[in-house]
């Protein structure tokens, strides 16, 4: 029996790459402080001396667990259809222990690339990465630089275990993430009225890309490419945008092919409440007061990009 054209497309497709540094994946903040110190030899040792014992999840655990739980259940010798990859400036001793930690907990992460302290996101082209989190913001934002989806977390332990272990939710703040800041240029110089004016005049004009389109993109073929593992998509706008400049983003996303399952236009209402029904494995804005107010509510990064952060 051959396979059908599509069939053989999903089989070929290039997996989902995800890097991420050792820190987001696990707690390493008490070792980190060695590190800060400036000895990496002291560093190093430590944890060697710890390499029996599993480091203790951090906030990205969660996301890399059922990001792997995609490759289950395909035919033997079948490429996976996500990769989780560790890249990190630990000394490749030190990323014994980040290994070791990943067997214990079943975690299928085959490659893993330790520059000891060198910025490692110039590893991130020839990794084929799609997303890099990291606690570094400089390596956040030469990889937001280079055209890689990334974006800065807070090392804390994850949160309590979500109700949806079949759906991979991802949520994201609107514009400088999924789209330009170019309106919000329009809010912090003019203000709200002249905003929502500028985005009625434009609500047929599609918004330009912001740094995670990308990322939305590659989830929504990995929705539509099926598999046997039965995990599904979930995404989610949410966005202080409100009416009557609801139309804009949403006019832009259909102009762009790529749909979301659900969006919450808030108009200034903070975001903790709602990403906590929602319950998404991350999210990710560009304002840090907005990631510093759901990091009680669901894993958050950080996104420096666009007029608030400059």
């Amino acid at each position: 029996m051959h396979s059908s054209p599509a069939a053989a497309a999903t089989e070929h497709a290039a997996p989902l790459v995800v890097a991420l540094a050792s820190r987001a994946l696990f707690d390493f903040e008490a070792e980190n402080q060695v590190f800060e110190a400036g000895d990496d030899h002291a560093y190093m040792q430590l944890q060697l001396e710890r390499l029996e014992t599993p480091a203790q999840p951090g906030v990205a655990f969660g996301l890399a667990r059922k990001l792997l739980a995609f490759n289950a259940g395909a035919a033997a010798g079948a490429p996976p259809r996500v990769e989780v990859v560790i890249l990190s400036r630990n000394d490749p001793a030190s990323g014994l222990r980040v290994f070791r930690s990943c067997k214990h907990y079943g975690l299928a992460v085959e490659r893993g690339v330790f520059t000891r302290g060198a910025p490692p996101w110039r590893y991130l082209p020839a990794l084929g990465a799609q997303l890099f989190l990291s606690a570094n913001e400089t390596d956040v934002r030469a990889a937001l630089a280079a055209g890689v989806p990334a974006a800065r977390v807070v090392p804390q332990p994850p949160l309590a275990e979500q109700g949806h272990p079949q759906e991979l939710r991802i949520a994201f703040d609107g514009d400088a993430v999924l789209f330009s800041d170019e309106a919000e240029q329009v809010y912090q110089r003019d203000g709200l009225a002249a905003f929502q004016r500028h985005e009625q005049a434009q609500a047929g004009t599609p918004l330009g890309a912001g740094p995670f389109k990308p990322l939305l993109s590659a989830l929504q073929q990995l929705h539509r490419a099926g598999g046997a593992s039965g995990m599904r998509v979930r995404t989610a706008l949410v966005t202080a945008r409100s009416a009557p400049a609801h139309e804009r983003a949403i006019r832009t996303l259909i102009d762009w092919e790529i749909e979301v399952d659900e969006a919450m236009f808030l108009g200034g209402l903070p975001k903790g409440g709602f990403l906590r029904a929602f319950q998404p494995d991350f999210f990710f804005d560009d304002h840090p007061r907005h990631v510093a107010g759901a990091a009680g509510h669901a894993p958050a990064g950080h996104v420096p990009h666009g007029v608030n952060n400059r």
